[in-house]
């Protein structure tokens, strides 16, 4: 004999995951975010991008544990009978296994109703938090006949609506397909049916269902009235009887089809005789009824109404309606609501979007002009105030703020890019197209009506947020990305019930309400940057970084502090006012000497009496002999727009992307529009032992009738050496001068010896073109180099912080045999300016040490120490720096087969958190729940939303005849502590946890 298998319980289908509307259009910021990063190297960009694309793929876990484990169950119409034209109900209830997943997600149920050709999609959705509480399906307008319920669909939401979990529902799993009757709408006002006698007459004792007389008693059949049980016999019985109820035969109404003859149509026949029936039924009286092929005797009851309701929905072909022909939708198009009437969102989300959007705009107000940072808080002032006012209703009170045209917010959009371009120039940079952004995005808040642009915006908001690196990339700009990406998302989130591409019966269903609450949605929204973070910084450190942009675009305006192309007296001691970072230099040895750090920058050959300003001419190449030992190091420039690279001495290497002037100048082209890193190797050398001649020509040219004092000064020395008229020219600064910030204003004309022979004070500058001026008078060639000279060692990163108030100014003379000679007049005039620092030579010129720092200064150093590692390892991470490291873990570059495996690794590691979220089981916080739904995984059979215990004990048992007795007893034990006046005490939760857990499926 063969023992019969077991059958396995059905399991609900895979859901299908896919990307939702607004899931795609965050895809799509992403990618546009990543292409602006690679193209512009902005290494806090990549973080944030690849954060929002961390926080795309851990919301699909989302989805799918939204969908996990709810349960499906039986519609029950919410109204009966069913009637054409009449809004029609179902109240679907839903269940889960376990608890309910994680609040923020949402739950969608559709079902498709089909009545004949016509197919409706039915929709509702509830916060997953909520799930267990049901949903209404409606459809707004049934017409007669059969209508079926098919194609039902369970779609699971992340907190942020960006990914649907579609599961499909069979009859196993779910409702399955459904079929009801709709009865023909009811006439209105219709006249009283014709009347006849029943089977008797009250005079001759004949009898005829009623609610007069009790006639008897009946077996208890399913679906009789509890207040006709007989509740007595019962008790001393133990089994149910009906009691059956007649009266004296009488007339009853003739619901008959020959009674409507005189109407038009068969359709407002039927009409009439729906109203007949459901007249009759509202006075609980008895009836016949008939229809061609229908013949009803006259009864009474639910049966009776059912019956002939049944008939008449049958009845024919009922008449064609033709289906809407569906409107054609894009990814952006809105939710078209009927005419007049207009989407109304609700003032809390709305707000908190608007206070999110405001967040992400709050850098700009700091290098933006003062009237568009006012124009901007008064548009979000304005759409604020209007949140939540409803259109089409009559308020009373303070009078609704208008609308403002869209004319009129085209006219603000044209006027500020007008002032936009005379404020910058140009509405191409980076100051003024991000300006130009956060105006557009403000006016697009300001016309926002539909929950397309409440989403919208926060994804607007997003992509401003990234545009803030190209001002800075500080830890204090990463602190504020991640506030304001927290508050986009949780805005975000707060629409995750409005998606509108589910909403296709939007003019007949009332809108979701807006899901969360703002603490909370930021709680969810950490919670989804939590996750997001390892896949993050995986991608921030192994994501290949391109050497150079795709494309060039002016980036950068404006003024900025920083050497230029030209000098004239005052410049210098005007950059000496500003403890901006120009760079910082880390060695890998000992740190050169004060007197040493000379950083080479542009060099001055050009001189007009005002000016002095570089020459651009093509010159025969000269040599260069290096000597002495080499220093390796690193810069880290901060952005100046201007392509030189201030390098120590003479570099021997070449950095990728930079070249060497015939001044021996380093440079970049196209100039560095933000922070850079740049590896050197120098040495001392002897610079253009072969310069062309025409080059020291120029380099001996002085303005013809100024300055006639200095001009005989100097021709005077032309007798001596050239080394020797060197020294005289610094003896003339050895006395008399002072060293100063602020020095007097010299004259336009002749201002050498008004310097010389007049105000004797002056900056670097000034000794350094009056000292050059003597040399090329007395038939030196000479020339200026402007850089920076110095550098504050901080203790704590062993590296130089070079300032802008360190820029400096020296000479360089041409002596044959020697080349290009460094000689730095102000050295002569303030010592410590060269040995030790600015504070120093000006309050003590002759100094050779710089005074100690003070506990402020240190504490500086130490905030810039961890600036410096910042902008190393983070701000300043680039294709260079990944290299090292990869080389360091021992693989050999980016594309490599090591690479790529240890990217797939590590990005499964990465995505390890969210899909654990998505695998978890929902399990009861209660312990007694709880041990019912380990039993259901145990038995792979979960119990089905509204079982009691002991019903699902029999269907279980049912499916497990073997273990029929132990189910029955734990369910027992179940109602007894849950129930049993003793309450749920711990020792017997226990043991009924110990009894599950020995249950074990038959095989």
């Amino acid at each position: 004999m063969t023992a019969a298998r077991t059958p396995t319980p059905a399991r609900p289908p895979t859901p299908t995951l896919r990307p939702t509307r607004l899931g795609t259009l965050f895809l799509v910021l992403v990618v546009l975010t990543l292409v602006g990063c690679v193209n512009y190297g902005l290494s806090l960009g990549y973080g944030l991008t690849f954060l929002l694309g961390g926080v795309w793929v851990v919301s699909a876990a989302q989805a799918l544990r939204a969908v996990r484990g709810v349960r499906v169950g039986a519609p029950v119409p919410a109204s009966a009978p069913a009637l054409a034209g009449q809004p029609l109900s179902f109240r679907v209830p839903l269940g889960h296994e376990g608890r309910a997943a994680a609040p923020g997600g949402a739950l969608r149920l559709r079902v498709l109703a089909r009545q004949g050709e016509q197919v409706q999609t039915l929709s509702a959705a509830t916060p997953t938090g909520a799930a267990d509480g049901g949903l209404n399906l409606n459809l707004p307008d049934p017409r007669r006949g059969a209508l079926g319920l098919e194609g039902w669909r369970l779609s699971g939401l992340d907190p942020l609506g960006l990914w649907t979990a579609d599961l499909p529902l069979s009859g196993k799993t779910g409702p399955g397909e459904l079929r009801l009757w709709v009865a023909p709408a009811p006439e209105a006002q219709a006249p009283a049916p014709p009347a006849l006698f029943a089977a008797g007459h009250a005079e001759t004792g004949r009898r005829a269902p009623g609610q007069d007389d009790l006639a008897g008693l009946r077996p208890y059949q399913a679906g009789d009235a509890p207040r006709l049980v007989s509740w007595r016999h019962a008790a001393r019985t133990g089994a149910l009887l009906t009691r059956e109820l007649d009266a004296p035969a009488g007339q009853a109404p003739a619901l008959d089809w020959a009674a409507t003859a005189g109407l038009p149509g068969a359709e407002a026949r039927l009409s009439r005789l729906c109203a007949w029936v459901l007249a009759a039924r509202a006075q609980g009286d008895a009836f016949s009824f008939s229809l061609p092929g229908t013949v009803l005797a006259a009864a009474a009851g639910e049966a009776q109404v059912a019956a002939a309701l049944g008939a008449l929905s049958a009845f024919g072909t009922p008449p064609a309606v033709p289906a809407p022909a569906p409107a054609r939708r894009t990814l952006l198009s809105p939710v078209r609501l009927s005419p007049g009437r207009r989407e109304t969102l609700p003032a809390g989300p709305l707000r908190f979007s608007l206070l999110a959007l405001a967040v992400a705009l709050l850098p700009g107000a700091l290098r933006q002009p003062v009237w568009l940072t006012a124009l901007l808080a008064a548009g979000l002032g304005y759409a604020a105030l209007r949140a939540g006012q409803d259109p089409a209703a009559a308020v009373r009170g303070p009078r609704r703020l208008p609308a403002i045209p869209a004319a009129a917010l085209a006219l603000v959009a044209v006027l500020g890019a007008l002032g936009l371009n005379a404020a910058y120039g140009t509405l191409l940079g980076q100051d003024a197209g991000t300006a130009l952004l956060g105006l557009l995005i403000v006016l697009k808040a300001a016309e926002t009506h539909t929950r397309r642009d409440a989403r919208l915006l926060s994804l607007l908001g997003l992509f401003l947020t990234s545009t803030h690196f190209f001002h800075d990339q500080g830890p204090l700009t990463a602190l504020h990305a991640l506030l304001a990406t927290a508050a986009l998302l949780a805005a975000l989130g707060g629409w995750v019930l409005e998606d509108g591409e589910d909403r296709a019966a939007a003019d007949e269903a009332a809108p979701a309400p807006a899901t969360g609450h703002p603490t909370t949605g930021l709680r969810r929204a950490g919670h989804l940057l939590l996750l997001a973070a390892p896949l993050a910084a995986l991608l921030f450190a192994l994501f290949p970084r391109p050497d150079g942009p795709l494309w060039q675009l002016p980036v950068r305006q404006g003024a900025q502090t920083g050497l230029t192309d030209s000098i004239s007296a005052g410049e210098f001691s005007a950059l000496a006012q500003s403890r901006e970072v120009a760079f910082r230099a880390d060695f890998t040895g000992a740190l050169p000497r004060p007197e040493e750090r000379y950083w080479r920058g542009p060099v001055y050959e050009l001189y007009d009496g005002l000016r002095w300003t570089q020459l651009r001419a093509l010159f025969n190449a000269s040599t260069t002999e290096v000597f002495g030992p080499t220093r390796s190091y690193t810069l880290t420039l901060e952005p100046s727009g201007e392509p030189w690279l201030l390098a120590l001495d003479v570099p021997v290497t070449q950095p990728r992307g930079t070249y060497f002037t015939s001044a021996f100048q380093a440079v970049a082209y196209p100039p560095p529009s933000r922070r850079a890193r740049y590896a050197f190797s120098s040495q001392a050398a002897r610079l253009g032992l072969n310069e062309d001649e025409r080059r020291l020509n120029v380099n001996l040219q002085v303005p013809a009738g100024q300055n006639p004092r200095a001009l005989a000064l100097a021709q005077g020395w032309r007798s001596l050496a050239p080394a020797q008229r060197v020294q005289a020219g610094l003896g003339v600064f050895r006395t008399g001068f002072s060293y100063s910030l602020n020095p007097p204003r010299l004259p336009e004309h002749d201002r050498i010896d008004a310097f010389l022979y007049g105000s004797r004070v002056g900056f670097c500058e000034h000794f350094a073109s009056a000292f050059t001026f003597l040399m090329r008078a007395a038939g030196v060639p000479t020339r200026i180099v402007g850089g920076y000279q110095g550098g504050e060692v901080n203790p704590d990163g062993g590296y130089l912080t070079v300032r802008q108030q360190d820029a400096h100014a020296w000479a360089e003379v041409w002596l044959a045999g020697q080349g290009w000679v460094r000689v730095d007049p102000t050295a002569v005039v303030a010592p410590a300016r060269v040995r030790a620092d600015l504070g120093t030579a000006l309050t003590q010129p002759q100094a050779t040490v710089a005074r100690p720092p003070g506990t402020l200064a240190r504490t500086l150093l130490r905030l810039d120490a961890l600036q410096n590692s910042w902008n190393t390892w983070v701000a300043g991470y680039d294709g260079t720096q990944q290299r090292t490291l990869l080389a360091r873990l021992g693989v050999q570059g980016v594309g490599s087969a090591p690479y790529l495996l240890a990217l797939a690794a590590l990005t499964g590691l990465a995505l390890l958190p969210g899909l654990l979220l998505a695998r978890r089981a929902a399990r009861p916080r209660d312990p007694l729940a709880r041990s019912l739904h380990d039993l259901g995984t145990r038995l792979g059979l979960p119990q089905q939303p509204g079982e009691t215990p002991t019903a699902y004990a029999a269907r279980a048992g049912t499916q497990f005849p073997a273990l029929a007795a132990e189910l029955r007893a734990v369910a027992a034990e179940y109602n007894r502590l849950r129930y049993g006046r003793a309450g749920s005490d711990p020792a017997g939760v226990r043991a009924l946890r110990a009894r599950v857990r020995q249950v074990r499926r038959p095989r």
